[in-house]
């Protein structure tokens, strides 16, 4: 496992690829958009600043993780050489099984196929390759370079070998890894995302403000951050597709969208992301509340 190649140079991907690159693996980091990779290494460069100035690592450190990732935009060519592929592409069920059918005839036939989906069932990203003992889940948590959990997640023909070489290696990250079955929303989202979803139903019933929910929940939870301001940090489109996702698969109401995330969505209020979402992160306006124009 020297190689490694991550699809997507997106906040996830490119944070995927700093992990890995820091810990001295050779990565090819893959993006279709030239400019998302351009915008990718230059997250990775400012993070690296960071942990310079806070003394956690070397100019020399910063350096060599730098020359150990290599930008392509080209797939096939990107993979040639990989031992690994991890897919941080968009959480879209097709442009996923599109990217893993791809992935199956580019690589070597004992590449391990991994995907950072949240959500998405591993069994079925699996079975649009010819490989699915090869298919597994590694969710990483973001921010990737820092959030030490990894969820690893065993489709239904995920080979115990794979798994374990998985779990090694993330471990070889600095990673805590957790093996988890393959259910909509595995562990992490499945008890996340309906706490999230209950507190913009909280919201929505007019029972308390946002600021309010979310100093209920630091304060009396021991929680770091609220509950609406995490889920503008991770977007609330990524909150809608995870509640879609597991609300198709187990039918359960309890599982359904509040109609005030869908409206914030579909107006384009995702969050940190947009600049606003349950709080307004404009430099004019940072962390005042704007949900309320949504009720």
């Amino acid at each position: 496992m020297k190689n490694i190649a991550v699809i997507g140079a997106g906040t996830m991907g490119n944070g995927i690829a700093h992990t890995f690159a820091q810990s001295g693996f050779k990565v090819q980091l893959i993006d279709i958009n030239e400019a998302s990779l351009e915008r990718g290494i230059a997250t990775i460069t400012k993070n690296l600043d960071r942990l310079i100035a806070k003394e956690k690592i070397s100019e020399a450190d910063k350096s060599q993780t730098l020359a150990n990732i290599t930008i392509h935009t080209n797939i096939n060519e990107g993979v040639k050489n990989a031992n690994l592929v991890v897919e941080a592409a968009t959480e879209n069920v097709d442009l996923k099984l599109k990217i893993f059918k791809q992935l199956d005839e580019a690589c070597d036939k004992n590449t391990i196929l991994a995907t950072n989906t949240s959500s998405i069932s591993i069994t079925q990203i699996a079975a649009s390759t010819s490989r699915p003992d090869k298919v597994i889940g590694m969710h990483f948590m973001n921010p990737v370079p820092i959030m030490t959990l990894v969820e690893i997640i065993r489709g239904y023909n995920t080979s115990d070998d794979v798994t374990n070489t998985i779990m090694k290696l993330s471990k070889k990250l600095g990673k805590n890894p957790v093996e988890v079955n393959d259910y909509p929303g595995f562990v992490a989202n499945r008890i996340l995302m309906p706490m999230i979803n209950e507190s913009i139903e909280t919201l929505f019933n007019g029972v308390a403000g946002v600021e309010e929910i979310d100093t209920v929940m630091k304060l009396g939870m021991a929680h770091p951050m609220g509950p609406l301001q995490l889920a503008d940090f991770i977007g609330l489109d990524v909150c809608l597709s995870i509640l879609k996702v597991m609300y198709d698969g187990f039918k359960n109401p309890k599982y359904a969208p509040c109609p005030l995330l869908v409206n914030m969505v579909t107006a384009g209020k995702l969050g940190v992301k947009s600049g606003e979402g349950f709080y307004d992160y404009s430099e004019s306006r940072k962390a005042e509340i704007v949900a309320k124009q949504f009720l």
